[in-house]
């Protein structure tokens, strides 16, 4: 039976959210899968150096509609408050029009309070959601320190959140811990909440020599052995330690670390270079999708970085294309962190605590005077990736999770496309 779904997110492509990309993924392979699928989303606002794009258009079998957005720097925490507050408004006011009739409706997490315009349709209209959770908050921002816990507005957040994770049909949650930290809050939650992992393109990203890598050779990547940190460094990720760690590694001209992205974490590592501090850093600014499958193989080893106190209620989405590239992995994480477990079971990288600069700095060392063992732990990588993450392996369980039958063109069909 050919199925409605409506997928509701502040950012979907040509934005560069890691949000969008997946939800890109997630909808086209829906859509293979013989559904009506459109997405509701806003104009690019996650950043501002990509053309504009069209209000509507029909791609890879996705009806997308674009609403107005905001246009407010989303490099300051205001900036992104306004612009998602404006999207959500905007969702409320322009949804329903938009909606067709019997549609599963799905919203993101990306703005966190969005499922909050589900739980308006569901009282109104009774239209049933889901929900995709890609970051908890307000627990992220009481972690970090942004809010006290006991302020008024986390409380009304959270009873917000209880109402939202109630009406909805259904929950999915990126790891365990985020699942175990909603049914602390409210356990009667326990039959709808799923954990289905992220993914990547298999056949989009795939391991390339840097030898014969155009990315590699523009920047002199081949020469060096090259440190990758790929995305946003914001304020949820430990950019402390890697900056201790690129000092550190400051007199050792064989080792280049090269950071493609933004975020506020990169402000410190961009300051230390204009003044001279450290000189053994590329900065780059973020890339067009089609330059991902060469800039993330365009290094030796790639970091994945989280605060110790917000691990395990954000989830670090660009660990699955990093595992896809076949590339080695080094960790700044939680000593408990679900990331340790990965990696091990793997055997495709190595954990370092938050603060140990030191450690990362000798793990960098060691894969340098020993290349054979970077290259059998970046293969462990694409093997481990292959195996769990890729794009086919997710579809069948959200097609579960969300109730939605599968079509003529079987699961398997799509699983076999993705692997």
């Amino acid at each position: 039976m050919r199925e409605n779904i409506t997928i509701v997110t502040q950012f979907y492509p040509p934005d560069f959210a890691a949000t969008g990309q997946f939800i890109q993924e997630l909808a086209v392979a829906l859509a293979n899968e013989g559904h009506n699928v459109q997405v509701f989303t806003g104009k690019p606002s996650y950043a501002f150096n990509q053309a504009d794009a069209p209000r509507e258009e029909f791609a890879e079998g996705v009806h997308i509609v674009r609403t107005r957005a905001a246009k407010v720097t989303p490099t300051r925490i205001r900036g992104k408050v306004i612009n998602s507050l404006f999207y959500f408004v905007r969702s409320i006011v322009k949804l329903r029009k938009q909606l067709w009739r019997s549609s599963h409706l799905i919203f993101t997490s990306a703005p966190p309070f969005l499922g909050l315009t589900g739980w308006f349709y569901n009282k109104m209209f009774n239209q049933s959601y889901s929900c995709i959770i890609y970051d908890v908050y307000p627990e992220v921002a009481v972690r970090l320190g942004v809010i006290d816990g006991k302020a008024l507005i986390v409380r009304l957040w959270e009873a917000i959140n209880r109402k939202i994770w109630k009406r909805a049909k259904t929950l999915i949650v990126m790891n365990e811990e985020m699942k175990q930290l909603i049914l602390s809050k409210d356990p009667s939650n326990a039959d709808k909440i799923h954990v289905v992992h992220s993914w990547a393109d298999p056949k989009f990203i795939k391991p390339m020599a840097k030898s014969r890598n155009w990315f590699a050779l523009r920047y002199q990547l081949d020469e060096t052995f090259t440190v990758l940190y790929s995305g946003n460094l914001g304020r949820v990720h430990d950019s402390d330690t890697i900056l201790e760690c690129v000092r550190l590694l400051n007199h050792d001209q064989r080792v280049r670390f090269v950071f493609i992205g933004g975020g506020a974490g990169l402000e410190p590592i961009k300051a230390a270079t204009r003044a001279k501090e450290i000189s053994n850093c590329l900065i780059l600014p973020y890339q067009d999708k089609e330059t991902l499958p060469y800039s993330l193989t365009a290094c030796d080893l790639a970091l994945v970085s989280l605060k110790q106190q917000v691990d395990g209620v954000v989830a670090p989405s660009k660990l699955y294309s990093l595992l896809a590239a076949g590339k080695p992995i080094a960790s700044i994480c939680h000593p408990n962190s679900y990331l340790r477990n990965m990696l091990r079971e793997g055997d495709c990288g190595e954990c370092f605590d938050n603060g140990n600069a030191a450690g990362l700095a000798g793990f960098i060392s060691s894969l340098m005077a020993k290349p054979e063992t970077a290259e059998a732990l970046g293969q462990n990588a694409r093997r481990y990736f292959d195996a769990y993450f890729t794009l086919g392996k997710a579809i069948p369980l959200y097609l579960e999770a969300l109730g939605i039958p599968s079509q003529a063109r079987s699961s398997a069909l799509i699983t076999a496309e993705y692997k």
